[in-house]
């Protein structure tokens, strides 16, 4: 016999997520509200633009303040653990991406929050996780957490070859020739180690510029470091992409299932419906 749903039950469902195609669709209208709401402030940031459009920037900001405003509403009381979503990362962002329109009816000056509104962007974030056509996000999330111990130690081994090299500059070149302290010279070891090369320093010394050399060749193999940790991880992902969930969240504190087959959520215990 079929459970007839609350009407939280299916907010919960259509925001939260993308199993159904009453979610999806909410997922594809948000990214568009979140796009335009970014273009807005964008545009708003332009002087002339802001000056002939000004009426009409405004009411559009208003408009999708107040949508997101409802959605920010929704997700809190479609979940029984409303705290769990308010202080979570996501909700602090949405929190602090829609708050700023407020303040600007009690205090002057608030387009320097705009900043904050720019937040909306990572939202994006959340609805690539879970829309169905990107989904695969959720194994590349998941490879760069099984590999942050390995990249971790690549980093710090990094810092320290940057750091004995770019003192080993300062030794050769010297301040004659534009490396006037070590951090100085750690910085240009920091920029010709990941191949961008600034151009600002440069050795003279026949000695310097061998070092150089063997610097950049160095950092060709640096940027295929991280990437072959991540691509094992992601390929050994795959072999268990039965795990992945179909975009299912749990109803009483919203943490993400992680696997198709499970019963009860991970985090607080609670029974999970049968779709």
């Amino acid at each position: 016999m079929k459970i007839k749903k609350s009407w939280k039950q299916k907010i919960h469902e259509v925001i939260y997520g993308t199993h159904t195609p009453a979610g999806r669709l909410f997922d594809i209208i948000l990214l568009a509200i979140i796009v335009y709401s970014v273009v807005i402030v964008m545009l708003e940031s332009i002087p002339s633009f802001d000056e002939k459009h000004h009426k009409f920037l405004n009411y559009s900001e208003w408009v999708v303040t107040i949508l997101f405003s409802i959605e920010y509403i929704l997700r809190i009381i479609s979940i029984n653990r409303p705290k769990k979503y308010i202080f979570s990362f996501f909700g602090i962002v949405d929190f602090l991406s829609t708050i700023p329109k407020y303040l600007s009816l009690f205090f002057v000056g608030s387009q320097y929050l705009t900043a904050f509104r720019i937040l909306r962007l990572l939202r994006v974030f959340r609805i690539l996780k879970l829309v169905r056509f990107v989904g695969e996000s959720n194994n590349l999330v998941r490879s760069i957490h099984a590999s942050r111990t390995k990249i971790f130690v690549f980093v710090f081994f990094i810092i320290i070859i940057s750091v004995l090299l770019g003192t080993v500059m300062y030794i050769v070149e010297g301040p004659t020739h534009g490396f006037t302290s070590i951090p100085h010279s750690v910085y240009w070891t920091i920029v010709t180690l990941t191949t961008v090369g600034y151009g600002d320093i440069s050795p003279e010394t026949p000695l310097g510029q061998f070092i150089a050399t063997v610097i950049m060749i160095i950092g060709y193999g640096v940027i295929a470091v991280p990437t072959g940790i991540v691509s094992a991880e992601y390929a050994a992902g795959l072999t268990n992409k039965k795990n992945i969930p179909p975009g299912r969240t749990c109803p009483d504190c919203g943490t993400e299932i992680m696997r198709i087959d499970a019963h009860y959520c991970r985090e607080c215990g609670h029974r999970l419906s049968d779709d």
